[in-house]
């Protein structure tokens, strides 16, 4: 047996170690990659970002790589479990720890916030941005979709998002109160690696920002400040609650977005295509994905209470369109029919919809149902 095949086997030998099976950063399973100099198993994408901050980790495949005698033994002594106990001692409850899943600036922001700068390792530790901030981002305009620099003012004392069209202006354009906001990283609707979607209620209905910072870092502590003054107001507003029972209702990734087609309240109109966006129990659609207003907005209830979901379109639908794949949703109002362009896509709709319907709902979620019920027609 060669030298490097013994330490190939060793290496896999220590992967059985709790803790090693998943990636230390993303939890991607199997990861197929080590940091010698940290002491880390990770996956093949955040060995990547690791090749980014050669003088703090240095990279190697576990099969493909010569490793050394003491870099086997470094790993042996260390491992995921160690070194999370270690980067990650202090991480805040709302802060958001990205999965393999997330865009590539949430990760890398996160490998370089543990390792190069360090910011989860001392105890007491302060953040930045743990109570609010202030700043330019760039701003997709509403109407001609050019992105313009604007002032945005994060305060946790006053619970609100607000952000100005010129840097010296008195008077917000926009004043979004935090407990309405939720914020998803989408660089590739947005065009931009740092692209983030911001949405609020204003009217009852949902707005969409869309921003992005040329610096990661910024971008990322925008995206974590949010969470932290939520976090904030929710403490406040829900005194009794754990951090457990608040981290859920803090920003969160949406469960599905895509194109569908979709007929009119009449079901005799022609099927159009729009973009829709599955936020929870709300189901949003939209003429185009970067609109700033819904078209409209169907909220999902329980099943036991009135709310349902099939496969297929009602017996005499007109169909006029390309895509037959079809879903209707019952409401206690009314039926919608949608059509999907494969039946892929329209199992993986009927899933996300059947698990929201499944799931019980909170007394927030009760309240929401009753907006949606009495708001202006």
């Amino acid at each position: 047996m060669s030298v490097n095949e013994r330490a190939t086997r060793t290496l896999r030998e220590i992967l059985q170690n709790p803790g090693n099976d998943l990636c230390a950063d993303c939890g991607a399973p199997d990861p197929g990659w080590g940091s010698c100099s940290l002491g880390v198993f990770i996956c093949l994408d955040c060995s990547g970002i690791h090749r980014n901050i050669p003088d703090i980790s240095k990279v190697k495949s576990l099969n493909l790589s010569h490793w050394e005698d003491h870099e086997v033994k470094f790993m042996a002594e260390n491992g995921n479990k160690l070194m999370k106990s270690k980067y990650e001692a202090t991480v805040p409850v709302y802060y958001y720890k990205p999965t393999r899943k997330d865009c590539q600036v949430l990760r890398e922001q996160w490998i370089r916030a543990k390792y190069e700068r360090k910011e989860f390792s001392e105890p007491g530790q302060s953040f930045a941005y743990e109570e609010g901030m202030y700043g330019i981002l760039m701003k997709r305009g509403r109407d001609n979709g050019q992105f313009l620099s604007r002032r945005f003012v994060l305060s946790e004392r006053e619970g609100t998002l607000k952000y100005f069209t010129k840097y010296d202006a008195r008077e917000p354009k926009a004043i979004l109160k935090v407990d309405t906001i939720n914020a998803t990283f989408q660089p590739e609707k947005i065009g931009h690696p740092n692209g983030l979607q911001i949405t609020y209620l204003k009217d009852y209905s949902t707005r969409n920002i869309f921003v992005y910072h040329d610096n990661g870092k910024e971008i990322v502590d925008w995206f974590n400040s949010i969470r932290a003054v939520q976090l904030h107001y929710l403490k406040v507003a829900f005194p009794g609650a754990t951090d457990g029972e608040l981290i859920p209702r803090l920003t969160r990734n949406f469960l599905k977005e895509g194109y569908m087609e979709k007929t009119g309240p009449r079901q005799t109109e022609g099927f159009k295509k729009r973009w829709f966006t599955l936020d929870h129990r709300r189901l949003m659609y939209f003429k185009d994905p970067l609109d700033a207003f819904a078209k409209g907005e169907v909220f999902l209830g329980n099943k036991d209470h009135g709310y349902s979901v099939t496969t297929g379109l009602p017996a005499g639908t007109y169909c006029n369109g390309a895509w037959q794949h079809g879903i209707t949703i019952g409401t206690p109002d009314r039926c919608f029919l949608f059509t999907c362009e494969t039946e892929s896509d329209q199992q993986d709709w009927l899933k996300h919809f059947s698990d929201v319907m499944s799931a019980q709902m909170s007394p927030q979620e009760y309240t929401m149902e009753a907006l949606f019920k009495h708001r202006p027609g």
